[in-house]
């Protein structure tokens, strides 16, 4: 046996597993020795345009869109910066906006932990309302027929900056980008539509494809509408330091980090595994079940038909308790007929996206959960839960023996394996 450390929510966990078992990381990036340094020559040496501080004017409103508590994103480091570099303009012309789709509020003590005391107590900031009419602005509509409803402050502002980070996503093919301001701050219509059934099913609508990605190509036609008029992005290792930085142009410099991305976190592999164990790459992204479902999504890439996931998911803010995905799980029995619901295009409900993938995973293996949540509430969610990681897989080898394929995902969607 060997011991392997999963990324679970602050601290990890250790599990032994067979010495056979193939252990799937991201290529371990060195964090970068002077990340301000980078992200300065980053603003200053742009991609595709002016370098920032020439675009901006003493005189501008400048709304800064940032990702909200569920991901990662180095708020803390990289909003000062730009304010830094942007200290010819007047702190009162600034607004940042807590870009959060359809997601909660988050609360003033969660701002200070994303964004440090200085810059909330100094600066304007706006948690985004998808649900607030009066606080949007229609921008157009898309290919897709879709209405853009954009948030009023963003489209207002005359100066726009979009951050985010990029790594390989679920559905979008990668986040960053035109993903900060879709569905980061439209409205709920819009990301309803964005999230739809037929949009989400699409084959292309998948990890690590950028090219047909009706997903990603709805989300860079909803950005261009109101388009950002610079971005930051950067790329993060699994001890969430900078790797490496991309800002300039929303759409070309977030295709070259994606192009940097895939290739430190996109592994191929042979063949299906029968056992695949997963995480939500620990805190803050398995804070609750909602996201949990990304590091399923992740190992359901390689597991057989019939096989099985175990994901080790902290979930310290539960399902949770807002939003409808809890919701929807109770609304039909099975994976199948949830998927029968969603499909049927007279059905719309936010949050219907997550269950909608949730049960194409279920629908391929068997799901088993160790969580802090209660034994009611994970079977609730129609998986299967369990209090020792060890003692499942063990059950799990005797089932699929006499030498079952065993994967281990120890940081969860941070890598994106795929068979070849």
């Amino acid at each position: 046996m060997k011991k392997v450390k999963l990324a679970y929510g602050k601290t990890g966990m250790e599990v032994n597993v067979p010495d056979s078992a193939v252990v799937i990381e991201p290529r371990h990036l060195q964090g970068l020795a002077d990340e301000k340094g980078a992200v300065l020559a980053a603003m200053r040496n742009p991609i595709g345009t002016q370098p920032l501080r020439e675009m901006v004017k003493a005189s501008d409103t400048i709304a800064i869109v940032i990702s909200d508590l569920t991901r990662p994103t180095p708020n803390h480091k990289i909003v000062p910066w730009i304010l830094e570099e942007l200290n010819h303009v007047p702190k009162d012309n600034f607004v940042i906006i807590n870009g959060l789709g359809s997601h909660r509020a988050n609360t003033r003590e969660e701002l200070i932990l994303m964004l440090g005391q200085q810059v909330v107590d100094s600066i304007k900031i706006e948690n985004h309302d998808a649900f607030d009419d009066n606080k949007l602005v229609h921008v157009g509509r898309n290919t897709y027929g879709s209405e853009v409803y954009f948030n009023k402050t963003y489209v207002n502002s005359t100066f726009k900056i979009v951050t985010g980070f990029i790594e390989p996503h679920f559905f979008a093919g990668f986040s960053g980008g035109p993903k900060g301001i879709q569905p980061g701050v439209t409205g709920i219509k819009t990301i309803l539509e964005f999230h739809n059934a037929q949009m989400i099913g699409h084959p292309n609508s998948t990890w690590g494809v950028i090219e047909g990605n009706i997903l990603q190509d709805s989300a860079t036609q909803n950005c261009l509408m109101a388009k950002p008029d610079f971005m930051l992005n950067v790329t993060l290792n699994g001890e969430k330091e900078i790797t490496n930085v991309f800002a300039g142009d929303v759409i070309k410099a977030h295709r070259i980090g994606c192009e940097f991305v895939k290739e430190s976190a996109m592994y191929a592999v042979d063949q299906p595994f029968d056992i695949v164990i997963t995480t939500n790459s620990g805190y803050p992204l398995d804070q609750n079940l909602y996201q949990t479902v990304k590091g399923m999504s992740a190992a359901a890439q390689i597991v057989r038909q019939g096989g099985a996931i175990i994901s080790a998911s902290e979930c310290s803010d539960g399902v949770p308790n807002h939003g409808n995905y809890a919701k929807i799980l109770q609304m039909r029995n099975t994976p199948q007929e949830l998927l029968d619901m969603i499909n049927d295009p007279s059905f719309s409900m936010f949050d219907q996206w997550q269950v909608q993938v949730q049960a194409i995973v279920q629908l391929k293996a068997d799901c088993y959960l160790y969580s802090t949540l209660d034994n009611a509430t994970v079977e609730k969610a129609q998986f299967i839960p369990i209090s020792d990681v060890e003692k499942t897989l063990t059950e799990l080898i005797k089932k699929y023996g006499p030498n079952p394929r065993v994967a281990v995902l120890p940081f969860g969607p941070l890598t994106i394996p795929y068979i070849q």
